[in-house]
Protein backbone atom coordinates (compact mmCIF):
# COMPACT_ATOMS: atom_id res chain seq x y z
CA UNK A 1 0.00 0.00 0.00
CA UNK A 2 1.68 3.27 -0.99
CA UNK A 3 0.54 4.87 2.32
CA UNK A 4 3.21 2.37 3.57
CA UNK A 5 5.71 2.83 1.32
CA UNK A 6 8.94 5.14 2.38
CA UNK A 7 11.33 6.77 0.39
CA UNK A 8 15.09 6.24 1.14
CA UNK A 9 16.06 9.70 1.78
CA UNK A 10 13.12 10.08 4.01
CA UNK A 11 13.68 7.03 6.41
CA UNK A 12 17.66 8.33 6.15
CA UNK A 13 16.16 11.63 7.94
CA UNK A 14 13.83 9.82 10.21
CA UNK A 15 16.96 7.98 11.26
CA UNK A 16 18.84 10.42 12.11
CA UNK A 17 16.25 12.78 13.39
CA UNK A 18 15.15 9.70 16.00
CA UNK A 19 18.24 9.18 17.33
CA UNK A 20 18.85 13.29 18.02
CA UNK A 21 15.67 13.15 20.04
CA UNK A 22 17.21 10.47 22.60
CA UNK A 23 20.14 13.67 23.19
CA UNK A 24 19.55 14.98 27.20
CA UNK A 25 17.48 17.92 27.01
CA UNK A 26 16.97 19.75 30.52
CA UNK A 27 14.58 17.86 32.14
CA UNK A 28 14.23 14.33 32.71
CA UNK A 29 11.62 12.24 30.59
CA UNK A 30 10.19 8.60 30.77
CA UNK A 31 9.66 6.24 27.97
CA UNK A 32 6.34 7.66 26.78
CA UNK A 33 7.34 11.15 26.52
CA UNK A 34 10.66 10.07 24.78
CA UNK A 35 8.18 7.82 22.36
CA UNK A 36 6.13 10.71 21.43
CA UNK A 37 8.77 12.93 21.24
CA UNK A 38 10.59 10.64 18.97
CA UNK A 39 8.13 9.90 16.79
CA UNK A 40 7.16 13.28 15.78
CA UNK A 41 11.04 14.35 15.18
CA UNK A 42 11.19 10.90 13.25
CA UNK A 43 8.37 12.44 11.06
CA UNK A 44 10.13 15.88 10.85
CA UNK A 45 13.23 13.93 9.40
CA UNK A 46 11.03 12.36 7.02
CA UNK A 47 9.86 14.82 5.55
CA UNK A 48 13.27 16.89 5.12
CA UNK A 49 14.76 13.47 3.75
CA UNK A 50 11.90 14.04 1.39
CA UNK A 51 12.72 17.34 0.53
CA UNK A 52 16.03 16.71 0.56
CA UNK A 53 15.62 14.21 -2.54
CA UNK A 54 13.05 16.78 -4.51
CA UNK A 55 15.27 19.48 -4.04
CA UNK A 56 17.76 17.39 -5.82
CA UNK A 57 15.68 16.28 -7.98
CA UNK A 58 14.97 19.99 -9.32
CA UNK A 59 18.46 20.69 -9.21
CA UNK A 60 19.64 18.05 -11.20
CA UNK A 61 17.03 18.72 -13.82
CA UNK A 62 15.99 14.74 -13.84
CA UNK A 63 12.97 13.45 -12.91
CA UNK A 64 13.97 11.26 -10.42
CA UNK A 65 16.60 10.25 -8.53
CA UNK A 66 18.64 6.87 -9.52
CA UNK A 67 16.83 4.46 -6.98
CA UNK A 68 18.53 2.93 -4.06
CA UNK A 69 20.06 -0.38 -4.97
CA UNK A 70 18.65 -3.49 -2.56
CA UNK A 71 22.41 -3.34 -1.19
CA UNK A 72 21.77 0.22 -0.18
CA UNK A 73 18.54 -0.75 1.78
CA UNK A 74 20.56 -3.48 3.69
CA UNK A 75 22.94 -0.94 4.55
CA UNK A 76 20.73 1.69 5.18
CA UNK A 77 18.72 -1.39 7.33
CA UNK A 78 21.56 -2.52 9.49
CA UNK A 79 22.88 1.00 9.84
CA UNK A 80 20.05 1.91 11.81
CA UNK A 81 19.67 -1.31 13.83
CA UNK A 82 22.77 -1.04 15.07
CA UNK A 83 22.26 3.52 15.84
CA UNK A 84 19.01 3.00 17.09
CA UNK A 85 19.60 0.44 19.75
CA UNK A 86 23.08 2.22 20.52
CA UNK A 87 21.29 5.57 20.97
CA UNK A 88 18.65 3.81 23.15
CA UNK A 89 21.12 2.72 25.29
CA UNK A 90 22.90 6.11 25.64
CA UNK A 91 20.00 8.33 26.20
CA UNK A 92 18.80 5.90 28.79
CA UNK A 93 21.85 6.44 30.70
CA UNK A 94 21.27 10.18 29.74
CA UNK A 95 18.13 10.00 31.73
CA UNK A 96 19.68 8.32 34.39
CA UNK A 97 21.90 10.75 34.60
CA UNK A 98 19.47 13.76 34.70
CA UNK A 99 17.22 12.19 37.12
CA UNK A 100 20.30 12.20 39.45
CA UNK A 101 21.27 15.67 38.57
CA UNK A 102 17.99 16.71 39.59
CA UNK A 103 17.25 14.35 42.97
CA UNK A 104 15.38 12.09 41.65
CA UNK A 105 15.53 8.56 41.16
CA UNK A 106 16.56 7.07 37.88
CA UNK A 107 14.32 4.90 36.26
CA UNK A 108 15.62 1.36 34.66
CA UNK A 109 17.27 1.28 31.61
CA UNK A 110 15.34 -1.16 30.24
CA UNK A 111 12.00 0.63 30.56
CA UNK A 112 13.41 3.26 27.78
CA UNK A 113 12.96 0.38 25.12
CA UNK A 114 9.19 1.19 25.23
CA UNK A 115 9.74 4.39 23.90
CA UNK A 116 10.65 2.91 20.51
CA UNK A 117 7.11 0.97 19.60
CA UNK A 118 5.41 4.19 20.20
CA UNK A 119 7.45 6.17 18.14
CA UNK A 120 7.26 3.85 15.14
CA UNK A 121 3.29 4.28 15.45
CA UNK A 122 3.48 7.97 15.98
CA UNK A 123 5.45 8.39 12.97
CA UNK A 124 3.58 5.88 11.00
CA UNK A 125 0.34 8.07 11.96
CA UNK A 126 1.76 11.09 10.95
CA UNK A 127 3.19 10.33 7.75
CA UNK A 128 0.10 8.71 6.57
CA UNK A 129 -1.50 12.13 7.24
CA UNK A 130 0.67 14.10 5.67
CA UNK A 131 0.36 11.30 2.74
CA UNK A 132 -3.04 12.21 2.52
CA UNK A 133 -2.95 15.81 2.59
CA UNK A 134 -0.65 15.68 -0.28
CA UNK A 135 -3.26 13.46 -1.97
CA UNK A 136 -6.23 15.62 -1.57
CA UNK A 137 -4.03 18.36 -2.88
CA UNK A 138 -2.90 16.74 -6.12
CA UNK A 139 -7.01 15.75 -6.40
CA UNK A 140 -7.13 19.96 -6.16
CA UNK A 141 -4.73 20.20 -8.73
CA UNK A 142 -6.34 18.15 -11.31
CA UNK A 143 -9.85 18.99 -10.63
CA UNK A 144 -8.51 23.19 -11.10
CA UNK A 145 -6.06 21.90 -14.68
CA UNK A 146 -10.02 21.26 -16.06
CA UNK A 147 -10.22 25.18 -16.43
CA UNK A 148 -6.59 26.86 -15.90
CA UNK A 149 -3.50 25.92 -17.28
CA UNK A 150 -1.41 23.07 -15.46
CA UNK A 151 1.46 25.31 -13.83
CA UNK A 152 -1.40 28.00 -12.60
CA UNK A 153 -3.14 25.03 -11.23
CA UNK A 154 -0.51 23.27 -9.43
CA UNK A 155 0.19 27.05 -7.76
CA UNK A 156 -3.24 27.64 -7.15
CA UNK A 157 -4.03 24.49 -5.77
CA UNK A 158 -1.19 24.39 -3.59
CA UNK A 159 -2.16 27.93 -2.02
CA UNK A 160 -5.73 26.65 -1.87
CA UNK A 161 -4.67 23.27 0.28
CA UNK A 162 -2.94 26.01 2.35
CA UNK A 163 -5.55 28.45 2.76
CA UNK A 164 -7.95 25.44 4.06
CA UNK A 165 -5.53 23.86 6.54
CA UNK A 166 -4.93 27.29 7.71
CA UNK A 167 -8.61 28.07 8.00
CA UNK A 168 -9.15 24.68 9.84
CA UNK A 169 -6.41 24.94 12.34
CA UNK A 170 -7.14 28.56 13.05
CA UNK A 171 -11.13 29.08 12.39
CA UNK A 172 -12.33 26.00 13.20
CA UNK A 173 -9.65 23.18 14.95
CA UNK A 174 -8.05 25.99 17.35
CA UNK A 175 -11.11 28.00 18.14
CA UNK A 176 -12.72 24.88 19.22
CA UNK A 177 -10.36 23.59 21.35
CA UNK A 178 -9.79 27.03 23.12
CA UNK A 179 -13.88 27.29 23.57
CA UNK A 180 -14.11 23.97 24.70
CA UNK A 181 -10.97 24.67 27.20
CA UNK A 182 -12.99 28.00 28.23
CA UNK A 183 -16.24 26.56 29.17
CA UNK A 184 -14.29 23.95 31.18
CA UNK A 185 -11.63 26.29 32.97
CA UNK A 186 -14.61 29.02 33.72
CA UNK A 187 -16.66 25.95 35.60
CA UNK A 188 -12.91 25.18 37.68
CA UNK A 189 -12.72 28.80 38.38
CA UNK A 190 -16.67 28.77 39.73
CA UNK A 191 -15.39 26.19 42.01
CA UNK A 192 -14.34 26.36 45.95
CA UNK A 193 -11.88 24.50 47.06
CA UNK A 194 -12.93 21.91 50.26
CA UNK A 195 -10.69 23.33 52.59
CA UNK A 196 -11.57 27.00 51.97
CA UNK A 197 -14.53 28.94 53.46
CA UNK A 198 -15.48 32.71 53.00
CA UNK A 199 -13.51 34.34 55.78
CA UNK A 200 -15.51 36.08 58.38
CA UNK A 201 -12.09 38.63 58.76
CA UNK A 202 -13.03 42.74 57.44
CA UNK A 203 -9.55 42.38 56.32
CA UNK A 204 -9.96 39.93 53.97
CA UNK A 205 -11.68 40.43 50.01
CA UNK A 206 -14.81 38.75 50.40
CA UNK A 207 -15.44 39.29 53.98
CA UNK A 208 -17.31 41.42 55.98
CA UNK A 209 -17.42 45.16 54.52
CA UNK A 210 -15.72 44.07 51.30
CA UNK A 211 -16.67 45.92 47.92
CA UNK A 212 -16.12 42.57 46.10
CA UNK A 213 -18.18 39.64 46.91
CA UNK A 214 -16.73 35.93 47.57
CA UNK A 215 -18.55 34.58 44.83
CA UNK A 216 -16.76 36.84 42.40
CA UNK A 217 -13.65 36.14 43.09
CA UNK A 218 -12.77 32.81 41.43
CA UNK A 219 -11.40 29.58 42.37
CA UNK A 220 -7.61 30.49 42.64
CA UNK A 221 -8.63 34.10 44.38
CA UNK A 222 -11.06 32.51 47.46
CA UNK A 223 -8.03 30.05 47.62
CA UNK A 224 -5.48 32.98 48.12
CA UNK A 225 -7.93 35.04 50.21
CA UNK A 226 -8.24 32.08 52.69
CA UNK A 227 -4.69 30.69 52.70
CA UNK A 228 -1.70 32.32 54.52
CA UNK A 229 -0.31 32.27 57.84
CA UNK A 230 -3.22 32.73 60.46
CA UNK A 231 -2.58 34.85 63.62
CA UNK A 232 -1.66 32.07 65.59
CA UNK A 233 1.14 31.17 62.74
CA UNK A 234 2.68 34.31 63.16
CA UNK A 235 3.05 34.20 66.73
CA UNK A 236 4.74 31.05 66.85
CA UNK A 237 6.79 31.96 64.66
CA UNK A 238 7.88 36.01 65.92
CA UNK A 239 7.11 35.40 69.74
CA UNK A 240 5.43 38.88 69.30
CA UNK A 241 1.78 39.69 69.12
CA UNK A 242 1.16 40.45 65.41
CA UNK A 243 -1.44 42.53 63.30
CA UNK A 244 -3.99 40.51 61.07
CA UNK A 245 -2.50 40.42 57.70
CA UNK A 246 -4.62 42.08 54.61
CA UNK A 247 -5.37 39.85 51.83
CA UNK A 248 -6.94 42.10 48.68
CA UNK A 249 -8.06 40.15 45.48
CA UNK A 250 -10.60 40.92 42.10
CA UNK A 251 -11.82 37.76 40.52
CA UNK A 252 -12.52 38.17 36.79
CA UNK A 253 -16.15 37.98 37.60
CA UNK A 254 -15.38 41.32 39.79
CA UNK A 255 -15.61 43.50 37.28
CA UNK A 256 -15.69 44.16 33.49
CA UNK A 257 -11.98 45.22 32.81
CA UNK A 258 -8.48 45.18 33.99
CA UNK A 259 -8.55 48.65 35.48
CA UNK A 260 -12.08 48.54 36.87
CA UNK A 261 -10.72 45.15 38.52
CA UNK A 262 -8.30 47.48 39.27
CA UNK A 263 -9.98 50.31 41.11
CA UNK A 264 -11.83 48.39 42.97
CA UNK A 265 -8.94 46.10 44.09
CA UNK A 266 -7.65 49.89 45.46
CA UNK A 267 -10.83 50.71 47.08
CA UNK A 268 -10.73 47.19 48.85
CA UNK A 269 -6.73 48.43 49.94
CA UNK A 270 -8.39 51.79 51.30
CA UNK A 271 -11.22 49.95 52.77
CA UNK A 272 -8.90 47.49 55.22
CA UNK A 273 -6.20 49.92 55.75
CA UNK A 274 -4.05 48.37 53.24
CA UNK A 275 -1.84 51.47 52.56
CA UNK A 276 -0.85 52.32 56.44
CA UNK A 277 1.11 49.20 56.71
CA UNK A 278 4.48 48.48 56.68
CA UNK A 279 4.79 46.22 53.17
CA UNK A 280 2.19 46.64 50.48
CA UNK A 281 2.81 43.53 47.90
CA UNK A 282 1.25 44.03 44.38
CA UNK A 283 1.30 40.44 42.71
CA UNK A 284 0.36 39.75 39.75
CA UNK A 285 -0.85 36.03 39.12
CA UNK A 286 -0.41 33.31 36.22
CA UNK A 287 -3.60 32.58 33.98
CA UNK A 288 -6.07 30.91 36.34
CA UNK A 289 -5.50 33.82 38.80
CA UNK A 290 -3.33 31.54 41.11
CA UNK A 291 -0.11 33.30 43.01
CA UNK A 292 2.23 30.96 44.70
CA UNK A 293 1.52 31.01 48.22
CA UNK A 294 5.29 30.01 48.53
CA UNK A 295 5.93 33.29 47.08
CA UNK A 296 4.05 35.76 49.02
CA UNK A 297 3.42 34.05 52.73
CA UNK A 298 6.73 34.79 53.69
CA UNK A 299 6.31 38.77 53.94
CA UNK A 300 3.42 38.36 56.35
CA UNK A 301 5.96 36.24 58.36
CA UNK A 302 8.96 38.33 57.88
CA UNK A 303 6.70 41.50 58.68
CA UNK A 304 4.81 39.84 61.90
CA UNK A 305 1.39 40.37 59.31
CA UNK A 306 2.00 44.26 59.37
CA UNK A 307 1.31 43.87 55.04
CA UNK A 308 -1.11 44.15 52.41
CA UNK A 309 -1.35 41.69 49.54
CA UNK A 310 -3.64 42.77 46.71
CA UNK A 311 -3.60 40.57 43.14
CA UNK A 312 -6.32 39.96 40.30
CA UNK A 313 -7.15 37.60 38.29
CA UNK A 314 -7.17 37.93 34.22
CA UNK A 315 -8.09 34.57 33.03
CA UNK A 316 -8.90 31.08 34.05
CA UNK A 317 -6.93 29.29 31.12
CA UNK A 318 -3.89 27.43 32.64
CA UNK A 319 -0.31 29.18 32.43
CA UNK A 320 0.27 26.87 29.11
CA UNK A 321 -2.42 27.91 27.44
CA UNK A 322 -2.99 31.55 28.63
CA UNK A 323 1.09 31.77 27.75
CA UNK A 324 -0.48 31.22 23.63
CA UNK A 325 -3.81 33.77 24.03
CA UNK A 326 -3.62 35.85 27.22
CA UNK A 327 -0.63 37.05 27.51
CA UNK A 328 -1.69 40.61 26.82
CA UNK A 329 -4.43 40.33 29.21
CA UNK A 330 -1.36 39.68 31.49
CA UNK A 331 0.24 42.56 30.51
CA UNK A 332 -2.87 44.85 30.63
CA UNK A 333 -3.84 43.18 34.43
CA UNK A 334 0.07 44.31 35.75
CA UNK A 335 0.06 47.93 34.02
CA UNK A 336 -3.83 48.59 35.68
CA UNK A 337 -2.83 47.32 38.89
CA UNK A 338 0.50 48.92 39.56
CA UNK A 339 -0.81 51.82 37.95
CA UNK A 340 -4.12 52.59 40.26
CA UNK A 341 -1.92 51.46 43.24
CA UNK A 342 0.74 54.06 42.28
CA UNK A 343 -1.68 56.57 41.88
CA UNK A 344 -2.84 56.67 45.51
CA UNK A 345 0.65 55.31 47.13
CA UNK A 346 2.77 58.37 45.27
CA UNK A 347 0.33 61.02 46.99
CA UNK A 348 0.71 60.03 50.32
CA UNK A 349 3.32 61.87 52.20
CA UNK A 350 6.77 60.07 52.04
CA UNK A 351 7.20 58.50 55.78
CA UNK A 352 3.77 57.71 55.66
CA UNK A 353 4.17 55.01 53.06
CA UNK A 354 4.31 51.22 52.37
CA UNK A 355 6.69 49.86 51.40
CA UNK A 356 5.53 49.25 47.62
CA UNK A 357 6.95 45.86 46.90
CA UNK A 358 5.98 43.71 43.46
CA UNK A 359 5.54 40.24 42.70
CA UNK A 360 4.96 37.61 39.77
CA UNK A 361 5.99 34.15 38.88
CA UNK A 362 5.90 32.83 35.48
CA UNK A 363 3.47 34.73 33.33
CA UNK A 364 2.73 36.62 36.28
CA UNK A 365 6.00 38.40 36.26
CA UNK A 366 5.69 39.01 32.30
CA UNK A 367 2.81 41.26 33.38
CA UNK A 368 4.57 42.25 36.56
CA UNK A 369 7.31 43.72 34.35
CA UNK A 370 5.05 45.30 31.99
CA UNK A 371 4.02 47.59 33.82
CA UNK A 372 7.31 49.67 33.91
CA UNK A 373 9.11 50.84 30.73
CA UNK A 374 12.80 50.17 32.10
CA UNK A 375 15.30 50.37 35.15
CA UNK A 376 14.69 53.58 35.30
CA UNK A 377 10.68 53.44 36.13
CA UNK A 378 11.13 50.65 38.20
CA UNK A 379 13.92 52.61 39.99
CA UNK A 380 11.61 55.49 40.35
CA UNK A 381 7.81 54.35 41.34
CA UNK A 382 8.58 50.74 43.57
CA UNK A 383 11.10 49.57 46.35
CA UNK A 384 11.44 45.79 45.87
CA UNK A 385 10.57 43.26 43.51
CA UNK A 386 11.07 39.48 43.26
CA UNK A 387 10.07 38.02 39.83
CA UNK A 388 10.43 34.28 39.27
CA UNK A 389 11.04 31.93 36.74
CA UNK A 390 10.81 34.56 33.74
CA UNK A 391 10.09 33.49 30.46
CA UNK A 392 11.85 34.27 27.61
CA UNK A 393 9.40 36.34 25.86
CA UNK A 394 9.79 39.43 29.49
CA UNK A 395 10.59 42.27 27.74
CA UNK A 396 12.93 43.92 30.34
CA UNK A 397 14.11 40.82 31.43
CA UNK A 398 15.65 39.88 27.61
CA UNK A 399 17.07 43.26 27.84
CA UNK A 400 18.92 42.97 30.92
CA UNK A 401 19.91 39.54 30.10
CA UNK A 402 21.15 40.51 26.08
CA UNK A 403 22.96 43.95 27.62
CA UNK A 404 24.57 41.69 30.64
CA UNK A 405 28.47 42.58 32.11
CA UNK A 406 30.78 40.97 29.44
CA UNK A 407 31.69 38.23 30.32
CA UNK A 408 29.07 37.11 32.56
CA UNK A 409 27.03 33.87 31.31
CA UNK A 410 23.39 33.86 29.95
CA UNK A 411 22.48 31.62 32.11
CA UNK A 412 23.22 33.46 35.34
CA UNK A 413 24.15 37.01 33.91
CA UNK A 414 25.42 40.48 35.80
CA UNK A 415 23.82 43.95 34.89
CA UNK A 416 25.52 47.18 35.40
CA UNK A 417 27.67 45.46 38.28
CA UNK A 418 24.47 44.54 40.02
CA UNK A 419 23.66 48.05 40.81
CA UNK A 420 20.21 47.70 41.00
CA UNK A 421 19.10 44.38 39.50
CA UNK A 422 20.36 40.79 40.45
CA UNK A 423 20.16 37.46 39.05
CA UNK A 424 20.34 33.81 41.22
CA UNK A 425 19.23 30.64 41.30
CA UNK A 426 21.02 30.36 44.67
CA UNK A 427 19.64 33.45 46.00
CA UNK A 428 22.12 32.68 49.58
CA UNK A 429 25.14 32.78 47.57
CA UNK A 430 24.40 34.44 43.92
CA UNK A 431 22.57 37.43 45.38
CA UNK A 432 25.91 38.27 47.27
CA UNK A 433 28.08 38.57 43.81
CA UNK A 434 29.29 41.33 42.79
CA UNK A 435 30.61 42.68 45.97
CA UNK A 436 30.13 46.28 45.14
CA UNK A 437 27.03 48.42 46.27
CA UNK A 438 23.60 47.27 46.10
CA UNK A 439 21.46 50.27 45.88
CA UNK A 440 17.84 50.47 46.77
CA UNK A 441 14.70 49.99 45.18
CA UNK A 442 16.45 46.18 44.65
CA UNK A 443 15.02 43.50 41.56
CA UNK A 444 15.90 40.08 41.40
CA UNK A 445 15.34 37.49 38.92
CA UNK A 446 15.46 34.20 40.09
CA UNK A 447 15.70 31.67 37.32
CA UNK A 448 17.22 27.52 37.16
CA UNK A 449 19.32 26.71 34.63
CA UNK A 450 17.43 23.99 34.24
CA UNK A 451 14.03 25.40 33.85
CA UNK A 452 12.30 25.09 30.25
CA UNK A 453 9.83 28.82 31.07
CA UNK A 454 12.82 30.48 31.10
CA UNK A 455 14.76 28.82 28.30
CA UNK A 456 11.93 28.08 25.86
CA UNK A 457 11.76 30.47 22.78
CA UNK A 458 10.78 30.33 19.31
CA UNK A 459 14.48 31.39 17.89
CA UNK A 460 15.53 28.20 19.77
CA UNK A 461 14.25 26.19 16.69
CA UNK A 462 17.36 27.50 13.98
CA UNK A 463 19.68 29.51 16.24
CA UNK A 464 21.56 28.18 18.96
CA UNK A 465 21.24 30.24 22.61
CA UNK A 466 24.08 31.21 24.47
CA UNK A 467 23.09 28.94 27.10
CA UNK A 468 24.19 26.28 25.32
CA UNK A 469 27.39 27.93 23.73
CA UNK A 470 28.42 28.79 27.18
CA UNK A 471 29.41 26.33 30.38
CA UNK A 472 26.20 24.16 31.17
CA UNK A 473 24.54 25.42 34.35
CA UNK A 474 24.86 23.35 37.57
CA UNK A 475 21.73 21.28 36.87
CA UNK A 476 21.76 20.77 33.51
CA UNK A 477 23.94 17.82 31.91
CA UNK A 478 26.99 18.37 29.90
CA UNK A 479 26.15 16.42 27.18
CA UNK A 480 23.19 18.42 26.19
CA UNK A 481 23.49 19.92 22.62
CA UNK A 482 21.65 22.34 20.39
CA UNK A 483 20.30 20.77 17.39
CA UNK A 484 17.96 22.90 14.94
CA UNK A 485 14.49 22.26 15.29
CA UNK A 486 15.08 19.08 17.94
CA UNK A 487 16.24 20.87 21.07
CA UNK A 488 13.49 23.30 20.25
CA UNK A 489 10.68 20.11 20.28
CA UNK A 490 12.87 18.71 23.56
CA UNK A 491 12.57 21.87 25.55
CA UNK A 492 8.59 22.35 24.68
CA UNK A 493 7.97 19.25 25.87
CA UNK A 494 10.10 20.11 28.88
CA UNK A 495 7.91 22.73 29.52
CA UNK A 496 5.06 20.19 30.21
CA UNK A 497 6.37 18.40 33.21
CA UNK A 498 8.75 21.66 34.40
CA UNK A 499 6.42 21.50 38.16
CA UNK A 500 6.82 18.43 38.42
CA UNK A 501 10.41 17.82 39.71
CA UNK A 502 12.13 18.83 43.13
CA UNK A 503 12.67 22.11 44.27
CA UNK A 504 15.71 23.95 42.90
CA UNK A 505 15.27 22.48 39.67
CA UNK A 506 12.76 23.13 36.83
CA UNK A 507 10.40 25.68 37.44
CA UNK A 508 9.69 24.48 40.89
CA UNK A 509 11.00 27.80 43.30
CA UNK A 510 10.28 26.25 46.45
CA UNK A 511 11.11 28.20 49.72
CA UNK A 512 14.22 30.12 47.44
CA UNK A 513 11.73 33.16 47.50
CA UNK A 514 12.17 33.45 51.63
CA UNK A 515 15.81 34.28 50.85
CA UNK A 516 15.17 36.76 47.85
CA UNK A 517 12.82 38.45 49.98
CA UNK A 518 15.39 38.95 53.12
CA UNK A 519 17.84 40.63 50.39
CA UNK A 520 14.95 42.93 48.70
CA UNK A 521 12.92 44.15 51.69
CA UNK A 522 14.06 43.16 55.28
CA UNK A 523 12.91 44.35 58.06
CA UNK A 524 14.29 46.13 60.81
CA UNK A 525 16.36 43.74 63.04
CA UNK A 526 16.33 40.53 60.53
CA UNK A 527 19.75 37.93 60.89
CA UNK A 528 20.34 35.44 58.21
CA UNK A 529 19.13 32.98 60.95
CA UNK A 530 15.90 33.74 61.14
CA UNK A 531 15.98 33.56 57.23
CA UNK A 532 17.26 30.01 57.59
CA UNK A 533 14.18 29.44 60.22
CA UNK A 534 11.49 30.91 57.61
CA UNK A 535 12.90 28.70 55.06
CA UNK A 536 12.78 25.79 56.34
CA UNK A 537 9.31 26.37 57.77
CA UNK A 538 7.85 27.76 54.44
CA UNK A 539 9.65 24.00 52.94
CA UNK A 540 7.73 22.02 55.24
CA UNK A 541 4.86 23.71 53.67
CA UNK A 542 5.43 22.22 49.97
Amino acid sequence: MALFRYTYLGLAGALVFFCASLTPSLLPRGWLFQGVIGGLLAAVGYGLGVLGGWLGRWISGRPALPAPSRVAWWVLGGVAGVLILVFLWLGSGWQRQIHRLIDLPPPPRASYLLSLPLAAVLFVLVVGLARLIRRATHALIRLLGRGVPAPAARALGVVLMVVMLIFLGNGLLVPYLFRAADRTFAAVNSETQPEVAAPLSAYRSGGPGSVLSWASLGNQGRTFIGGGPSVADLRAFSGRTPREPIRVYAGLDSAGTPTERAELAVRELERTGGFSRQVLCLITTTGTGWVNAQGVDPLEYMYNGDTALVSMQYSYLPSVISFLVDRDRARAAGRALVDEVYGVWSKMPVGQRPQLLVFGESLGSFGSEAAFSGSGDIRNRVDGMLLVGPPSSNELWRQFVEDRDPGTPEVLPRYEQGAMIRFAADPAADLARPATPWDRPRVVYLQYPSDPITWWSPGLALNRPDWLAEERGYDVLPAMRWYPLITWAQVSADMAVSNNVPAGHGHNFGAAPVTAWAEIAPPDGWTPERTAALTALIAADE
